[in-house]
C-alpha cells in the first residue's frame, strides 16, 4: 500500500494525530530535515518505527515534546539545569538526556535508563505534538544509514509504502543538528556539538 501524502491543513494534522494514536507511523517536516515518528508511549508503535527505518534495535530513539510542561511525563529526577536550559533554548536545537520515567517504553531507550528529549522549533511539528497530546518518538525520515531528506519527495524515495502518512510541508530548512547534552552526570557533558555552543550552555545554567 502506498503512503498517503497530504498537505499541511488543520484537518491533515488531526488525521496524522489519529494515525499516531492508532499505532501508525507518520512523516513530517521539522526545523532541520523531515522526521518520521510514532506515539512515544505505545511500545508496539515504537517497535514498528524501528522496522520502518531498518534501525538497529540497540540505537535509542529521541522523544519530541510539545513543551517543557511535558517533561515530568517522560523523565524523572529533573535537575534545575534542565529547566534553565529549556527556558533558554526550547523550542530549539537542544536535546537533553535525562533519566526516563516509568511510562517510557523500553523500545524508546533500547532498555537503557535514560531518554533524549527535545522541543522542536517548527510550526507543523509543534501543531502535531499539540494535537497528539503525547510525546513523539521521532528520528530522521530515512532508512538507517541513508541520507536524511529535506523534501517530501525525498522521504517517499526511501519510505513509500513503509509509513502510513506523510505531511508534505515543502522543503525543510536543513542546517546544523541539535546539540545533545547529558544531564545525568555532574558536571553535564556535551555528547554532540550542534547549533548551540558549549559557552551558550554554560551561560544558561
Amino acid at each position: 500500500m502506498d503512503t498517503v501524502r497530504i498537505g499541511i491543513q488543520p484537518e491533515s494534522i488531526a488525521r496524522a494525530a489519529e494515525v499516531l494514536r492508532a499505532g501508525g507511523v507518520v512523516g513530517f517536516p521539522t526545523d532541520t530535515v523531515y522526521g518520521v515518528g510514532a506515539h512515544g508511549l505505545l511500545p508496539a508503535a515504537v517497535e514498528r518505527l524501528y522496522a520502518v527505518k531498518e534501525r538497529p534495535g540497540d540505537k535509542a530513539i529521541p522523544l519530541l515534546l510539545p513543551g517543557v510542561d511535558a517533561l515530568p511525563q517522560v523523565v524523572c529526577s529533573i535537575p534545575d539545569a534542565a529547566y534553565a536550559l529549556a527556558e533558554r533554548f526550547w523550542p530549539g536545537a537542544l536535546t537533553m538526556v535525562l533519566y526516563r520515567a516509568p511510562a517510557v517504553p523500553d523500545a524508546v531507550t533500547s532498555g537503557g535508563d535514560t531518554v533524549a528529549v527535545r522541543v522542536p522549533d517548527h510550526p507543523v511539528t509543534q501543531t502535531l505534538l499539540a494535537a497528539l497530546a503525547a510525546p513523539l518518538a521521532a528520528t530522521s525520515a530515512n532508512l538507517s544509514g541513508q541520507p536524511a531528506p529535506d523534501t517530501a519527495d525525498g522521504v517517499l524515495a526511501q519510505l513509500d509504502g513503509r509509513i502510513d502518512l506523510l505531511l508534505d510541508g515543502g522543503t525543510c530548512p536543513g542546517g546544523v543538528a541539535s546539540t545533545v547534552v547529558d544531564l545525568t552526570v555532574e558536571p553535564l557533558r556535551i555528547l554532540r556539538a550542534g547549533g548551540i555552543t558549549a559557552e551558550e550552555i554554560r551561560k544558561a545554567i
